[in-house]
């Protein structure tokens, strides 16, 4: 694969070409040449885009797909396709599948379906058998399979000794435990953030304590046994306070927010739209604005879309009886660039790569290509025809974006839009 980029801007800090619009000349997957103006060549593939920008290739820590055993709402291969017309060359894959993803072999199984892909999917392996926070799964023959975290997704780890094993048995092999903060006593029955708007509209509240004191307690437990520990989808105030003082004591703490906690409040779910169904629940402006100085001061780490594909059947109901989650890799980088700009968006969903181990690549001679496409400009509003997923549930569609995303080059592919 030979490819030359024309007229490529790069937003790149760690590249010496930063900030600086240059050709770039591709070689087998290899950057072979960055120059002011290449002479194109016969056996080269020349792509000319409009405000061509380009990065290091993005990075999602929080996706799910149906397959194996939901594929109705999104299989790997057409999931992964989406990732990469969404800008995402490396995404992390929950395993909230039929069955959990709790073993070697399951991890295995979605290597195995992603091979030959320009996005590399890396698995997250269940932190206990069938994510039922019981008994802790087989971590370390995961980790051997492929799995780069262990954790059960939107599941809070109820027993604190399960925990601190965990954090204890995964440094023997440099493991990386994700706790995901509701603490499910205090969050009851509610399925909103508990506020005004809750008792406005009639629907139970999760107050933020929920959260908080979920974050406290896995704080602590760090503390004691000195692991390594990733909080994800962080939404409140408090909870950025308490991880900004953990990283000031030097604990090996990561975090993440969502695009949707970043952008909308607890205010859109005055239509009932099952779309705004997500956990953590939407909070309020002061808790994004909180979020907001957590990414400005490197608090939190990376922001993900929390990309979670449910079907018709369970979206289209009763607000009480809906499932959570929405879709978002297609509307990421073009809600993000809107909210934070341009060079922050762009650290924000590079840079969780070193907190699970993967590589980056800089956009400089000799190395592997490993590239997103975009362009910065051009607001828009986002509609259902640019949901590429299966399943349509976004919380996104009517909403404002900036920019476009073009596609990708990585492991020795491209895919365009």
């Amino acid at each position: 694969m030979n490819l030359l980029l024309k007229a490529a801007t790069v937003i790149d800090p760690e590249s010496p070409f930063h900030n600086k619009t240059v050709d770039i000349l591709i070689k087998d997957g290899v950057i072979s040449n960055i120059d002011t103006s290449i002479q194109s060549a016969a056996d080269q593939k020349e792509i000319l885009l409009n405000n061509l920008h380009v990065s290091q290739g993005w990075f999602d820590s929080s996706v799910s797909f149906g397959e194996p055993g939901y594929e109705e709402r999104e299989t790997i291969i057409h999931g992964l396709q989406v990732a990469a017309k969404s800008g995402f060359t490396a995404i992390a894959v929950q395993p909230n599948t039929l069955p959990i993803v709790d073993t070697s072999t399951s991890i295995a199984f979605l290597k195995g379906k992603s091979l030959d892909n320009a996005v590399s999917l890396h698995p997250i392996g269940s932190l206990t058998i069938q994510s039922k926070g019981v008994d802790m799964a087989e971590l370390f023959d995961m980790k051997q399979a492929g799995a780069i975290a262990f954790g059960d997704y939107k599941k809070a780890i109820k027993n604190p000794n399960l925990l601190k094993i965990a954090l204890l048995y995964a440094q023997n092999f440099d493991g990386l435990v994700i706790s995901f903060p509701q603490e499910n006593e205090i969050a009851g029955k509610g399925i909103v953030n508990e506020e005004e708007q809750s008792t406005l509209l009639g629907l139970k509240g999760i107050p933020a304590l929920a959260e908080e004191l979920q974050i406290a307690r896995d704080l602590f437990l760090l503390e004691y046994t000195k692991g390594k520990l990733h909080i994800p989808t962080i939404t409140t105030e408090k909870s950025v306070d308490l991880i900004r003082k953990a990283k000031e004591k030097g604990l090996q703490v990561s975090c993440s927010t969502t695009a949707h906690h970043l952008t909308l409040t607890d205010k859109e779910l005055i239509t009932f739209d099952t779309n705004y169904k997500v956990l953590p629940p939407l909070r309020t402006q002061k808790d994004i604005n909180a979020l907001l100085e957590g990414i400005a001061d490197g608090t939190i780490d990376m922001v993900t879309a929390d990309h979670q594909p449910i079907d018709v059947e369970h979206k289209k109901v009763e607000f009480d009886n809906a499932s959570y989650g929405t879709i978002g890799l297609e509307s990421a980088f073009g809600v993000l660039n809107n909210t934070i700009g341009l060079e922050k968006t762009i650290d924000v969903l590079t840079k969780g790569k070193s907190v699970f181990g993967i590589e980056n690549k800089s956009i400089t001679v000799g190395t592997t290509a490993d590239i997103t496409l975009f362009t910065p400009k051009g607001n828009a509003t986002f509609e259902k025809e640019h949901i590429l997923s299966t399943s349509k549930n976004s919380a996104f569609v009517g909403k404002t974006i900036l920019g476009n995303t073009y596609g990708i080059i990585s492991n020795g592919k491209i895919v365009l839009k």
